[in-house]
């Protein structure tokens, strides 16, 4: 048989049996939209977690003190003066600047309370975290004291719309111990959007002098935390292996390296996980055709008698149930990935995650789903390539 003859052949073979073909291709269908959807949303979040990664910087060190006690898990425990000092003075540090946060503040504009955070920090924060970049007025400057850098969402509400201007005074409402306090600050300096990192979300924060920030929140002479930022890339391990042998296991010290390498490992799982639970409905799927074949073949050995005395080959017949089986994991893969991509991306403008849509990965899964449904052809066209024409044809 001509290869015409044979993708023919099989066309009308699968057209006589629509409702099982249809069965078939919705098996491979769901493996295939699951597969891509969620592949899609973990890449999605893969590449949302790098442009964070990103923002942290590559010759930046965070420095965050914690113990660990029995019962209790991580137990903060503030830097004192003299630590922060220590920190300071280690070679090959370019910037530094202690940090004290609050999250529990918020403030009132328009007559309405919004929640947001108090970041207190040294000018040189702005050259650590080169991300915080002012779209009006300034950063904050060593001679500040009741002076405030917001972010972006402070200034704007989520629909753009103007709440503050640089200039304007705000009245802060915080939590001391349990107790309500009020702190007014000069809107100084407005941040461009820079989202959320490390749980928090930076948009909605109020960076203030380090210094004043130690006094409203009583936490004179300690730190929360320290940035560092290295002269140069090549020098980072180096200041961080310093710092752990300063402070032994009193401290968390993260660079850009660490993170990156911990949050791929568990990026990298999670996808793997998803994916391959997601296969194992189009191995069922292959199970249903393999099924699907073997009945097919079973009511059709009168025409492969037919076709073998006419002078079709084993080869021949072969090809044929192969063409079914192709044509159906090609169809599958095909509506699948595409199903899947546009899932992938409704469920992330719910949730506001990007999806990745990279055609590589609708081209994989519409290659595993062709694989899939070849591979459980296989056994069902070997069953009709080697029938007997002479006992076919007296099949009834």
């Amino acid at each position: 048989m001509r290869p015409a003859d044979v993708f023919l052949t099989a066309v009308q073979g699968l057209s006589e049996r629509r409702f099982r073909l249809a069965l078939n291709v919705l098996g491979v269908l769901i493996g295939c939209a699951a597969i891509t959807g969620l592949v899609s949303i973990t890449q999605g979040l893969s590449v949302e977690v790098s442009s964070q990664l990103d923002m942290f910087g590559p010759k930046n060190i965070m420095v965050v003190p914690f113990q660990l006690e029995q019962g209790r898990g991580l137990v903060g425990e503030r830097f004192n003066w003299r630590e922060v000092q220590l920190l300071e003075n280690i070679p090959h540090v370019k910037y530094f600047s202690p940090g004290v946060a609050n999250q529990l503040a918020s403030y009132t504009v328009r007559g309405k309370t919004r929640a947001c955070s108090i970041i207190g920090v040294s000018p040189h924060y702005f050259k650590v975290f080169s991300n915080f970049k002012v779209e009006e007025g300034r950063a904050l400057v060593q001679s500040d004291s009741a002076s405030a850098v917001v972010g972006h969402l402070v200034a704007f509400d989520e629909d753009g719309n103007r709440l503050l201007e640089v200039g304007d005074r705000v009245t802060l409402r915080y939590y001391v111990g349990g107790e309500e306090r009020t702190s007014n600050f000069r809107v100084v300096g407005i941040l461009e959007k820079v989202g959320g990192s490390f749980g928090s979300n930076d948009d909605l924060s109020f960076i203030i002098p380090f210094r004043m920030a130690q006094g409203l929140l009583e936490t004179e002479g300690q730190a929360d935390f320290m940035a560092l930022q290295a002269d140069e890339i090549e020098n980072v391990d180096s200041v961080a292996e310093e710092v752990e042998e300063l402070f032994g296991d009193r401290v968390l010290v993260m660079t850009f390296e660490q993170i990156q390498e911990q949050v791929g490992e568990v990026l990298g799982t999670i996808e793997a996980v998803l994916a391959g639970i997601a296969a194992i409905s189009l191995i069922v799927a292959g199970v249903s055709i393999i099924n699907t074949m073997t009945i097919s073949v079973l009511e059709r050995t009168r025409e492969i008698g037919i076709l073998k005395a006419i002078g079709s080959t084993n080869g021949d017949i072969l090809l044929v149930f192969l063409t079914e089986a192709t044509i159906t994991g090609l169809l599958g893969g095909l509506l699948g990935s595409a199903l899947g991509f546009a899932a992938g991306l409704l469920l992330g403008n719910r949730i506001g995650l990007p999806v990745s849509t990279e055609p590589r990965l609708g081209l994989m899964v519409t290659l595993f789903a062709l694989v899939t449904s070849v591979v459980a052809g296989v056994y069902p066209s070997w069953q009709a390539a080697s029938l007997d024409p002479v006992e076919a044809l007296r099949y009834e």
